[in-house]
Protein backbone atom coordinates (compact mmCIF):
# COMPACT_ATOMS: atom_id res chain seq x y z
CA UNK A 1 0.00 0.00 0.00
CA UNK A 2 2.98 2.37 0.84
CA UNK A 3 4.14 2.07 -2.58
CA UNK A 4 0.70 2.68 -4.31
CA UNK A 5 0.70 5.61 -2.09
CA UNK A 6 3.72 6.83 -3.13
CA UNK A 7 3.41 6.48 -7.14
CA UNK A 8 -0.10 7.78 -6.62
CA UNK A 9 2.33 11.23 -4.71
CA UNK A 10 4.68 10.74 -7.89
CA UNK A 11 1.86 10.74 -10.72
CA UNK A 12 0.34 13.74 -8.95
CA UNK A 13 3.24 16.00 -8.92
CA UNK A 14 4.67 15.21 -12.24
CA UNK A 15 0.97 16.01 -13.12
CA UNK A 16 1.72 19.23 -10.94
CA UNK A 17 4.62 19.90 -12.27
CA UNK A 18 4.26 19.55 -15.62
CA UNK A 19 0.93 21.85 -15.82
CA UNK A 20 3.92 24.49 -14.01
CA UNK A 21 5.92 23.71 -16.64
CA UNK A 22 3.23 24.68 -19.10
CA UNK A 23 2.11 27.81 -17.34
CA UNK A 24 5.37 29.33 -17.19
CA UNK A 25 6.06 28.40 -20.87
CA UNK A 26 2.90 29.96 -21.81
CA UNK A 27 3.32 32.88 -19.98
CA UNK A 28 6.95 33.36 -21.77
CA UNK A 29 5.07 32.64 -25.70
CA UNK A 30 2.25 35.33 -24.26
CA UNK A 31 5.37 37.82 -23.63
CA UNK A 32 6.87 37.51 -26.80
CA UNK A 33 3.79 37.36 -28.72
CA UNK A 34 3.13 41.03 -27.29
CA UNK A 35 6.26 42.04 -27.97
CA UNK A 36 6.07 40.59 -31.91
CA UNK A 37 2.52 42.61 -31.51
CA UNK A 38 3.84 45.68 -30.36
CA UNK A 39 6.43 45.58 -33.34
CA UNK A 40 3.89 44.89 -35.68
CA UNK A 41 1.67 47.55 -34.49
CA UNK A 42 4.94 49.94 -34.28
CA UNK A 43 5.84 48.72 -37.85
CA UNK A 44 2.34 49.45 -39.07
CA UNK A 45 1.84 52.27 -37.74
CA UNK A 46 5.39 53.81 -39.19
CA UNK A 47 4.06 52.12 -42.85
CA UNK A 48 0.99 53.69 -41.83
CA UNK A 49 3.19 57.43 -41.55
CA UNK A 50 5.13 56.68 -44.74
CA UNK A 51 2.14 56.07 -46.89
CA UNK A 52 0.15 58.95 -45.80
CA UNK A 53 2.90 61.19 -46.13
CA UNK A 54 3.45 59.52 -49.73
CA UNK A 55 -0.05 60.48 -50.27
CA UNK A 56 0.17 63.41 -49.22
CA UNK A 57 2.68 64.59 -51.32
CA UNK A 58 0.68 62.92 -54.22
CA UNK A 59 -1.29 64.80 -53.46
CA UNK A 60 0.08 68.17 -53.66
CA UNK A 61 2.04 67.46 -57.10
CA UNK A 62 -1.52 66.53 -58.67
CA UNK A 63 -2.92 69.30 -57.11
CA UNK A 64 -0.05 71.55 -58.28
CA UNK A 65 -0.52 70.34 -61.46
CA UNK A 66 -4.11 70.73 -61.89
CA UNK A 67 -3.20 74.04 -60.64
CA UNK A 68 -0.61 74.54 -63.20
CA UNK A 69 -2.87 73.16 -65.56
CA UNK A 70 -5.33 75.30 -64.69
CA UNK A 71 -2.84 78.23 -64.96
CA UNK A 72 -2.46 77.22 -68.20
CA UNK A 73 -5.94 77.02 -69.70
CA UNK A 74 -6.64 80.06 -67.72
CA UNK A 75 -3.66 82.08 -69.35
CA UNK A 76 -4.65 80.31 -73.02
CA UNK A 77 -8.33 81.71 -71.77
CA UNK A 78 -7.04 84.99 -71.88
CA UNK A 79 -4.85 85.24 -74.66
CA UNK A 80 -7.95 84.35 -76.89
CA UNK A 81 -10.16 86.76 -75.49
CA UNK A 82 -7.58 89.13 -75.56
CA UNK A 83 -7.01 88.09 -79.48
CA UNK A 84 -10.79 88.49 -80.11
CA UNK A 85 -11.11 91.41 -77.93
CA UNK A 86 -8.40 93.28 -80.46
CA UNK A 87 -10.11 91.69 -83.08
CA UNK A 88 -13.91 92.75 -82.02
CA UNK A 89 -12.28 96.13 -82.15
CA UNK A 90 -10.87 95.66 -85.34
CA UNK A 91 -14.49 94.97 -86.59
CA UNK A 92 -15.58 98.22 -84.64
CA UNK A 93 -13.38 100.36 -86.32
CA UNK A 94 -13.72 99.12 -89.81
CA UNK A 95 -17.40 99.28 -89.13
CA UNK A 96 -17.01 102.99 -88.24
CA UNK A 97 -15.37 103.59 -91.21
CA UNK A 98 -18.00 102.13 -93.49
CA UNK A 99 -20.53 103.43 -91.78
CA UNK A 100 -18.52 107.25 -92.29
CA UNK A 101 -18.23 105.93 -95.63
CA UNK A 102 -22.12 105.19 -96.13
CA UNK A 103 -22.51 108.81 -94.42
CA UNK A 104 -20.36 110.18 -96.80
CA UNK A 105 -22.14 108.61 -99.74
CA UNK A 106 -25.38 109.18 -98.70
CA UNK A 107 -24.48 112.78 -98.14
CA UNK A 108 -22.95 112.99 -101.92
CA UNK A 109 -25.96 110.86 -103.36
CA UNK A 110 -28.48 113.71 -101.84
CA UNK A 111 -26.02 116.28 -103.31
CA UNK A 112 -26.30 114.33 -106.61
CA UNK A 113 -30.16 114.32 -106.42
CA UNK A 114 -30.60 118.01 -105.50
CA UNK A 115 -28.38 118.87 -108.60
CA UNK A 116 -30.03 116.80 -110.90
CA UNK A 117 -33.00 118.11 -109.68
CA UNK A 118 -32.08 121.55 -110.28
CA UNK A 119 -30.86 120.74 -113.38
CA UNK A 120 -33.72 119.00 -114.50
CA UNK A 121 -36.00 121.76 -113.78
CA UNK A 122 -33.37 124.37 -115.63
CA UNK A 123 -33.39 122.11 -118.13
CA UNK A 124 -37.47 121.82 -118.06
CA UNK A 125 -37.54 125.77 -118.20
CA UNK A 126 -34.88 125.60 -121.25
CA UNK A 127 -37.09 123.56 -123.09
CA UNK A 128 -40.35 125.72 -122.35
CA UNK A 129 -38.19 128.88 -123.38
CA UNK A 130 -36.88 127.14 -126.43
CA UNK A 131 -40.49 126.13 -128.02
CA UNK A 132 -41.61 129.48 -126.60
CA UNK A 133 -38.32 130.91 -129.06
CA UNK A 134 -39.58 128.68 -131.51
CA UNK A 135 -43.18 129.77 -131.47
CA UNK A 136 -42.33 133.17 -131.47
CA UNK A 137 -39.76 132.67 -134.32
CA UNK A 138 -42.75 130.90 -136.26
CA UNK A 139 -44.95 133.88 -136.11
CA UNK A 140 -42.09 136.31 -136.81
CA UNK A 141 -41.09 134.27 -140.02
CA UNK A 142 -44.63 134.19 -141.09
CA UNK A 143 -44.96 138.22 -140.60
CA UNK A 144 -42.01 139.40 -141.76
CA UNK A 145 -41.57 136.77 -144.80
CA UNK A 146 -44.90 136.32 -145.32
CA UNK A 147 -44.61 132.64 -145.84
CA UNK A 148 -47.07 130.10 -145.95
CA UNK A 149 -46.89 127.76 -142.31
CA UNK A 150 -45.57 124.36 -145.27
CA UNK A 151 -42.28 127.11 -145.89
CA UNK A 152 -41.86 128.42 -142.39
CA UNK A 153 -41.66 124.77 -141.83
CA UNK A 154 -39.24 123.29 -144.58
CA UNK A 155 -36.78 126.13 -143.52
CA UNK A 156 -37.15 125.47 -140.02
CA UNK A 157 -36.36 121.58 -140.58
CA UNK A 158 -33.25 122.50 -142.20
CA UNK A 159 -32.24 124.79 -139.93
CA UNK A 160 -32.94 122.10 -137.52
CA UNK A 161 -31.08 119.92 -139.71
CA UNK A 162 -27.71 121.91 -139.90
CA UNK A 163 -27.77 122.05 -135.78
CA UNK A 164 -28.19 118.19 -135.81
CA UNK A 165 -24.98 117.85 -138.52
CA UNK A 166 -22.68 120.11 -136.19
CA UNK A 167 -23.62 117.72 -132.87
CA UNK A 168 -23.39 114.82 -134.86
CA UNK A 169 -19.92 116.42 -135.46
CA UNK A 170 -18.98 116.59 -132.12
CA UNK A 171 -20.19 113.29 -131.55
CA UNK A 172 -18.00 111.50 -133.88
CA UNK A 173 -15.26 113.51 -132.54
CA UNK A 174 -15.51 112.41 -129.21
CA UNK A 175 -15.73 109.15 -130.13
CA UNK A 176 -12.90 109.07 -132.00
CA UNK A 177 -11.12 110.94 -128.77
CA UNK A 178 -12.35 107.86 -126.63
CA UNK A 179 -11.50 105.28 -129.12
CA UNK A 180 -7.55 106.54 -129.11
CA UNK A 181 -7.63 107.15 -125.48
CA UNK A 182 -8.74 103.00 -125.20
CA UNK A 183 -6.05 102.28 -127.74
CA UNK A 184 -3.33 103.70 -125.46
CA UNK A 185 -4.73 102.26 -122.59
CA UNK A 186 -4.75 98.96 -124.35
CA UNK A 187 -1.57 99.38 -125.46
CA UNK A 188 0.46 100.60 -122.24
CA UNK A 189 -1.28 97.76 -120.48
CA UNK A 190 0.39 95.10 -123.55
CA UNK A 191 4.02 96.70 -123.04
CA UNK A 192 3.68 97.09 -119.11
CA UNK A 193 2.77 93.29 -119.32
CA UNK A 194 5.56 92.31 -121.30
CA UNK A 195 8.07 94.23 -119.51
CA UNK A 196 7.10 92.29 -116.50
CA UNK A 197 7.19 89.28 -118.01
CA UNK A 198 10.61 89.83 -119.32
CA UNK A 199 13.26 89.92 -116.40
CA UNK A 200 16.37 89.67 -118.05
CA UNK A 201 19.60 89.70 -115.52
CA UNK A 202 21.17 92.58 -117.36
CA UNK A 203 24.61 94.35 -116.19
CA UNK A 204 27.04 96.99 -117.43
CA UNK A 205 29.93 95.34 -118.56
CA UNK A 206 33.13 96.26 -117.60
CA UNK A 207 36.92 95.80 -118.59
CA UNK A 208 38.32 93.63 -116.13
CA UNK A 209 38.25 90.21 -115.16
CA UNK A 210 39.21 88.67 -112.25
CA UNK A 211 40.88 85.21 -112.10
CA UNK A 212 41.50 83.38 -109.29
CA UNK A 213 44.66 81.74 -108.51
CA UNK A 214 45.31 78.63 -106.67
CA UNK A 215 47.73 79.77 -104.51
CA UNK A 216 50.28 83.04 -103.91
CA UNK A 217 52.97 81.18 -104.63
CA UNK A 218 51.52 81.32 -108.58
CA UNK A 219 52.27 85.04 -108.68
CA UNK A 220 55.49 84.38 -108.81
CA UNK A 221 55.73 82.03 -111.10
CA UNK A 222 52.83 84.19 -113.66
CA UNK A 223 55.29 87.14 -113.34
CA UNK A 224 58.57 85.08 -114.52
CA UNK A 225 62.53 85.93 -113.60
CA UNK A 226 62.98 89.76 -113.91
CA UNK A 227 59.22 89.90 -115.11
CA UNK A 228 59.60 88.00 -118.69
CA UNK A 229 56.41 85.78 -118.12
CA UNK A 230 54.08 88.44 -117.91
CA UNK A 231 55.75 90.75 -120.71
CA UNK A 232 55.48 87.59 -122.76
CA UNK A 233 51.73 87.11 -122.31
CA UNK A 234 50.84 91.01 -122.58
CA UNK A 235 52.41 91.00 -126.04
CA UNK A 236 50.47 87.49 -126.94
CA UNK A 237 47.20 88.85 -126.10
CA UNK A 238 47.19 92.28 -126.14
CA UNK A 239 45.65 92.31 -122.28
CA UNK A 240 47.54 94.03 -119.05
CA UNK A 241 47.67 91.43 -116.62
CA UNK A 242 47.71 93.22 -112.86
CA UNK A 243 49.36 91.60 -110.20
CA UNK A 244 48.78 93.62 -106.99
CA UNK A 245 48.16 92.94 -103.49
CA UNK A 246 44.77 90.47 -103.30
CA UNK A 247 45.33 87.66 -102.00
CA UNK A 248 45.37 84.79 -104.52
CA UNK A 249 43.82 86.95 -107.59
CA UNK A 250 45.33 88.54 -110.52
CA UNK A 251 43.18 91.09 -112.68
CA UNK A 252 42.95 90.73 -116.11
CA UNK A 253 42.15 94.16 -118.11
CA UNK A 254 41.33 95.20 -121.57
CA UNK A 255 38.38 96.84 -123.22
CA UNK A 256 38.37 94.19 -125.79
CA UNK A 257 35.79 91.38 -124.33
CA UNK A 258 37.53 88.95 -127.03
CA UNK A 259 40.91 89.65 -126.15
CA UNK A 260 40.26 89.64 -122.22
CA UNK A 261 38.39 86.41 -122.60
CA UNK A 262 41.17 84.38 -124.57
CA UNK A 263 43.33 86.06 -121.95
CA UNK A 264 41.62 84.68 -119.20
CA UNK A 265 41.16 81.09 -120.65
CA UNK A 266 45.16 80.78 -121.71
CA UNK A 267 46.11 81.87 -118.21
CA UNK A 268 43.76 79.09 -116.51
CA UNK A 269 44.89 76.52 -118.88
CA UNK A 270 48.50 77.95 -118.36
CA UNK A 271 48.29 77.56 -114.38
CA UNK A 272 46.56 73.96 -115.10
CA UNK A 273 49.85 72.92 -117.19
CA UNK A 274 51.73 74.08 -114.67
CA UNK A 275 54.78 74.95 -117.96
CA UNK A 276 54.58 79.09 -117.49
CA UNK A 277 57.53 80.76 -119.90
CA UNK A 278 57.20 82.64 -122.97
CA UNK A 279 57.33 80.04 -125.61
CA UNK A 280 54.64 77.84 -123.58
CA UNK A 281 52.51 81.13 -123.68
CA UNK A 282 52.38 82.06 -126.81
CA UNK A 283 51.57 78.40 -127.96
CA UNK A 284 48.75 78.37 -125.53
CA UNK A 285 47.58 81.69 -127.00
CA UNK A 286 47.26 80.74 -130.50
CA UNK A 287 46.14 77.50 -129.44
CA UNK A 288 43.07 79.29 -127.83
CA UNK A 289 42.53 81.84 -130.22
CA UNK A 290 42.24 78.97 -132.99
CA UNK A 291 39.43 76.87 -130.61
CA UNK A 292 37.40 80.65 -129.76
CA UNK A 293 36.07 80.67 -133.13
CA UNK A 294 34.37 77.12 -131.95
CA UNK A 295 33.33 78.48 -128.49
CA UNK A 296 31.75 81.23 -130.89
CA UNK A 297 29.93 78.90 -132.79
CA UNK A 298 28.32 77.17 -129.94
CA UNK A 299 27.42 80.35 -128.11
CA UNK A 300 25.58 81.01 -131.39
CA UNK A 301 24.19 78.08 -131.59
CA UNK A 302 22.57 77.74 -127.57
CA UNK A 303 21.06 81.28 -128.16
CA UNK A 304 18.91 80.22 -130.68
CA UNK A 305 18.09 76.96 -129.15
CA UNK A 306 17.00 78.42 -126.03
CA UNK A 307 14.79 81.41 -128.47
CA UNK A 308 12.85 78.82 -130.35
CA UNK A 309 14.37 79.48 -133.58
CA UNK A 310 15.14 77.02 -136.31
CA UNK A 311 16.54 77.14 -139.55
CA UNK A 312 18.87 79.97 -138.98
CA UNK A 313 21.93 80.03 -141.25
CA UNK A 314 25.26 79.00 -139.91
CA UNK A 315 27.07 82.40 -140.74
CA UNK A 316 24.41 84.22 -138.49
CA UNK A 317 24.43 81.71 -136.35
CA UNK A 318 28.69 82.81 -135.65
CA UNK A 319 28.14 86.21 -135.70
CA UNK A 320 25.14 86.09 -132.93
CA UNK A 321 28.09 84.04 -130.89
CA UNK A 322 30.53 86.99 -131.84
CA UNK A 323 28.13 89.97 -130.55
CA UNK A 324 28.47 87.62 -126.84
CA UNK A 325 31.38 89.70 -127.08
CA UNK A 326 30.33 93.06 -127.89
CA UNK A 327 29.14 96.10 -126.14
CA UNK A 328 26.89 98.83 -127.14
CA UNK A 329 26.65 101.61 -124.61
CA UNK A 330 27.95 99.08 -121.99
CA UNK A 331 25.21 96.93 -122.72
CA UNK A 332 26.77 93.21 -123.97
CA UNK A 333 24.64 93.17 -127.39
CA UNK A 334 23.64 89.36 -127.54
CA UNK A 335 22.13 89.53 -124.54
CA UNK A 336 20.47 92.85 -125.69
CA UNK A 337 18.94 90.75 -128.86
CA UNK A 338 17.48 88.21 -126.78
CA UNK A 339 15.62 90.42 -124.71
CA UNK A 340 14.57 92.15 -127.55
CA UNK A 341 13.44 88.72 -129.37
CA UNK A 342 11.32 87.54 -125.51
CA UNK A 343 9.80 91.04 -125.90
CA UNK A 344 8.47 91.20 -129.37
CA UNK A 345 7.05 87.27 -128.96
CA UNK A 346 5.32 88.84 -125.96
CA UNK A 347 3.98 91.66 -127.15
CA UNK A 348 3.24 89.13 -130.57
CA UNK A 349 0.79 86.75 -128.52
CA UNK A 350 -1.01 90.17 -126.97
CA UNK A 351 -1.69 90.90 -130.61
CA UNK A 352 -2.77 87.55 -131.81
CA UNK A 353 0.99 87.52 -134.42
CA UNK A 354 3.01 84.70 -134.99
CA UNK A 355 5.37 84.72 -132.08
CA UNK A 356 8.35 82.97 -133.90
CA UNK A 357 8.44 84.98 -136.08
CA UNK A 358 8.13 87.86 -133.79
CA UNK A 359 11.10 86.43 -131.55
CA UNK A 360 13.40 85.92 -134.86
CA UNK A 361 12.90 89.84 -135.81
CA UNK A 362 14.14 90.63 -132.46
CA UNK A 363 17.15 88.58 -132.02
CA UNK A 364 18.12 89.48 -135.64
CA UNK A 365 17.56 92.94 -135.93
CA UNK A 366 21.23 94.24 -134.34
CA UNK A 367 23.09 91.07 -136.16
CA UNK A 368 24.82 93.92 -138.45
CA UNK A 369 26.69 95.01 -135.40
CA UNK A 370 28.87 92.23 -135.63
CA UNK A 371 30.65 93.39 -138.90
CA UNK A 372 29.97 97.16 -138.78
CA UNK A 373 34.09 98.18 -138.47
CA UNK A 374 34.55 96.02 -141.47
CA UNK A 375 31.96 97.74 -143.49
CA UNK A 376 30.60 101.30 -144.04
CA UNK A 377 27.22 102.38 -143.76
CA UNK A 378 24.70 102.10 -140.91
CA UNK A 379 24.62 98.65 -139.02
CA UNK A 380 20.76 98.50 -140.02
CA UNK A 381 21.56 98.57 -143.27
CA UNK A 382 24.44 95.93 -142.80
CA UNK A 383 22.44 93.84 -141.18
CA UNK A 384 19.44 93.41 -143.56
CA UNK A 385 21.65 92.47 -146.41
CA UNK A 386 23.37 89.88 -144.25
CA UNK A 387 19.50 88.41 -143.45
CA UNK A 388 18.71 88.47 -146.94
CA UNK A 389 22.28 86.86 -148.31
CA UNK A 390 21.70 84.06 -145.76
CA UNK A 391 17.87 83.52 -146.87
CA UNK A 392 16.01 84.97 -143.73
CA UNK A 393 12.43 85.77 -144.94
CA UNK A 394 11.21 89.66 -146.15
CA UNK A 395 9.89 90.14 -143.47
CA UNK A 396 12.58 89.45 -141.02
CA UNK A 397 14.96 91.71 -143.69
CA UNK A 398 12.21 94.54 -143.36
CA UNK A 399 11.98 94.40 -139.54
CA UNK A 400 15.91 94.82 -139.35
CA UNK A 401 16.92 96.91 -141.83
CA UNK A 402 13.36 99.47 -140.17
CA UNK A 403 14.50 99.00 -136.65
CA UNK A 404 16.30 102.64 -136.62
CA UNK A 405 14.11 103.78 -139.24
CA UNK A 406 16.57 104.31 -141.82
CA UNK A 407 13.69 102.99 -143.92
CA UNK A 408 10.17 103.42 -143.49
CA UNK A 409 8.48 100.54 -141.70
CA UNK A 410 5.84 98.79 -143.42
CA UNK A 411 5.13 95.68 -141.00
CA UNK A 412 3.99 94.77 -137.81
CA UNK A 413 6.79 93.01 -136.91
CA UNK A 414 9.06 96.23 -137.97
CA UNK A 415 7.12 98.24 -135.79
CA UNK A 416 6.87 95.48 -132.94
CA UNK A 417 10.90 95.14 -133.15
CA UNK A 418 11.17 99.16 -132.92
CA UNK A 419 9.10 99.07 -129.77
CA UNK A 420 11.31 96.09 -127.96
CA UNK A 421 14.20 97.72 -128.91
CA UNK A 422 13.86 101.02 -127.55
CA UNK A 423 12.14 99.01 -124.35
CA UNK A 424 15.42 97.20 -123.99
CA UNK A 425 18.02 99.79 -124.87
CA UNK A 426 16.11 102.88 -122.31
CA UNK A 427 14.86 101.27 -119.46
CA UNK A 428 17.15 102.11 -116.54
CA UNK A 429 20.07 100.61 -116.20
CA UNK A 430 20.62 99.11 -119.07
CA UNK A 431 23.08 101.23 -120.77
CA UNK A 432 26.06 103.23 -119.87
CA UNK A 433 27.04 106.11 -122.14
CA UNK A 434 30.65 107.04 -120.05
CA UNK A 435 31.83 103.20 -120.89
CA UNK A 436 31.01 103.28 -124.93
CA UNK A 437 32.75 106.51 -125.11
CA UNK A 438 35.93 104.93 -123.30
CA UNK A 439 36.00 101.95 -124.96
CA UNK A 440 35.50 104.30 -128.30
CA UNK A 441 38.20 106.19 -127.37
CA UNK A 442 40.98 102.98 -127.12
CA UNK A 443 39.63 102.11 -130.26
CA UNK A 444 40.43 105.19 -131.68
CA UNK A 445 44.00 105.28 -130.02
CA UNK A 446 44.72 101.45 -131.75
CA UNK A 447 43.49 103.11 -135.04
CA UNK A 448 46.04 105.68 -134.84
CA UNK A 449 49.04 103.43 -133.93
CA UNK A 450 48.19 100.31 -136.26
CA UNK A 451 47.54 103.36 -139.17
CA UNK A 452 51.65 104.03 -139.38
CA UNK A 453 53.68 101.97 -141.26
CA UNK A 454 55.73 98.87 -140.21
CA UNK A 455 53.08 98.69 -137.10
CA UNK A 456 52.30 94.36 -136.46
CA UNK A 457 50.09 95.06 -133.58
CA UNK A 458 48.99 98.14 -131.27
CA UNK A 459 47.84 97.82 -127.73
CA UNK A 460 45.85 99.94 -125.27
CA UNK A 461 46.51 99.06 -121.74
CA UNK A 462 46.17 100.42 -118.45
CA UNK A 463 42.65 102.11 -118.90
CA UNK A 464 43.95 103.65 -122.08
CA UNK A 465 46.73 105.65 -120.29
CA UNK A 466 49.54 103.11 -122.14
CA UNK A 467 50.11 101.76 -125.73
CA UNK A 468 51.95 99.38 -126.47
CA UNK A 469 53.15 99.45 -130.30
CA UNK A 470 54.86 96.32 -131.79
CA UNK A 471 56.77 97.08 -135.00
CA UNK A 472 57.95 94.26 -137.48
CA UNK A 473 61.85 94.49 -136.66
CA UNK A 474 62.62 94.00 -140.28
CA UNK A 475 60.50 97.34 -141.18
CA UNK A 476 61.65 99.35 -138.92
CA UNK A 477 65.06 100.26 -137.11
CA UNK A 478 65.48 101.30 -133.73
CA UNK A 479 66.27 104.65 -134.75
CA UNK A 480 62.97 105.00 -136.64
CA UNK A 481 61.21 103.04 -133.44
CA UNK A 482 62.49 106.25 -131.38
CA UNK A 483 60.72 108.67 -134.63
CA UNK A 484 57.92 106.38 -134.75
CA UNK A 485 56.65 106.94 -130.78
CA UNK A 486 57.22 110.71 -131.92
CA UNK A 487 54.95 110.77 -134.69
CA UNK A 488 52.01 108.70 -132.60
CA UNK A 489 52.65 110.83 -129.63
CA UNK A 490 52.04 114.12 -132.37
CA UNK A 491 48.88 112.40 -134.07
CA UNK A 492 47.41 111.34 -130.66
CA UNK A 493 47.06 114.67 -129.44
CA UNK A 494 46.29 116.29 -132.64
CA UNK A 495 43.67 113.16 -133.14
CA UNK A 496 41.49 112.49 -129.54
CA UNK A 497 41.22 114.40 -126.50
CA UNK A 498 42.31 112.13 -123.53
CA UNK A 499 42.44 113.47 -119.68
CA UNK A 500 45.95 113.20 -117.94
CA UNK A 501 48.54 111.42 -120.29
CA UNK A 502 49.12 108.34 -122.29
CA UNK A 503 52.35 107.01 -122.46
CA UNK A 504 53.93 105.42 -125.61
CA UNK A 505 55.89 102.41 -125.86
CA UNK A 506 57.08 101.25 -129.18
CA UNK A 507 58.56 98.00 -128.61
CA UNK A 508 60.93 96.29 -131.24
CA UNK A 509 61.91 93.11 -130.76
CA UNK A 510 64.34 91.10 -133.26
CA UNK A 511 64.26 86.79 -133.00
CA UNK A 512 66.09 83.83 -134.37
CA UNK A 513 64.86 80.54 -134.41
CA UNK A 514 66.25 77.10 -135.19
CA UNK A 515 65.39 73.97 -134.72
CA UNK A 516 67.98 71.56 -133.59
CA UNK A 517 67.21 67.77 -135.27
Amino acid sequence: MGWIALWIISIVAAVFGGYGYHVLIGRKSLAGAETRAKKLLEEANLQVQAITRQAQLDSKEHLQGLRQEFEEKTQERRNELGRLEKRLHQREELIDRKLELLDNKEKEFTERNRQLANREQSLKAKDEHLSQLIAEEKEKLTNLSALSREDAKQLLLARLEQECRSEAGGVIKRVEEETNHQAQLASKRILLTAMQRCAPEFTIESTTAAVQLPNEEMKGRIIGREGRNIRAFEMATGVDLIVDDTPDVVTLSSFDMIRREIARQSLDRLMSDGRIHPARIEEVVEKVKKEFDQHVVQVGEKTVAEMGIPGVHQELIKLLGRLRYRTSYGQNVLLHLQETGHLCGMIAAELGLDQRLARRCGLLHDIGKALSQEFEGPHAIIGAELAKKYGESPQVVHAIEAHHEDVPPTSLYAVLTIIADSISGSRPGARGDTLENYVKRLQALEGICDSFTGVAKAYAIQAGREVRVIVQPEQVTDLEAIALSREIKRKVEQSIEFPGQIKITVIRETRSIEYAR
